[in-house]
């Protein structure tokens, strides 16, 4: 059986992992702290609960040119490791968000992120505009 967008595939397999394990460490500070609605002004809710929707503001953009881009054949061999970096940069940045020793990883995840969602961005207009 052939897979026709394999690295589309396995990317939005990831991201889908990716956001239960963002729910799940928005989950446990709710419990921590009695919160089940809203964020109750607990800076550290709000610190995880913005790293879920950051995620999900960014990841369908990422998700579309990848597919995009795949579609064209025009992707292979780095698009997958352009994937993957987006997967690590968004875990580096929901443990950035946490603040600590790991606050470095919010501004890696960040620029990371627009670096990856531009460059796609750049890619498939190029590709769309038949440059490439």
């Amino acid at each position: 059986m052939d897979i026709i967008l394999p690295v589309t595939l396995a990317s939005a397999a990831a991201a889908a992992i990716l956001n239960v394990w963002l729910s799940i460490r928005v989950g446990a500070v709710r419990r921590a702290l009695g919160i089940s609605v809203g964020d109750g002004g607990a800076v550290n809710l709000q610190r995880r609960m913005r790293a879920q929707a950051n995620f999900v503001e960014n990841t369908p953009f990422v998700l579309v040119l990848i597919a995009g881009i795949e579609l064209t054949g025009k992707g292979a061999p780095w698009l997958s490791y352009v994937a993957a970096l987006y997967i690590l940069a968004r875990v580096l940045h929901a443990y950035g968000m946490d603040g600590g020793n790991m606050a470095w990883g919010r501004m890696v995840g960040t620029i990371a992120t627009l670096v990856v969602l531009l460059g796609l961005g750049i890619w498939a207009a190029l590709i769309a505009g038949r440059v490439l």
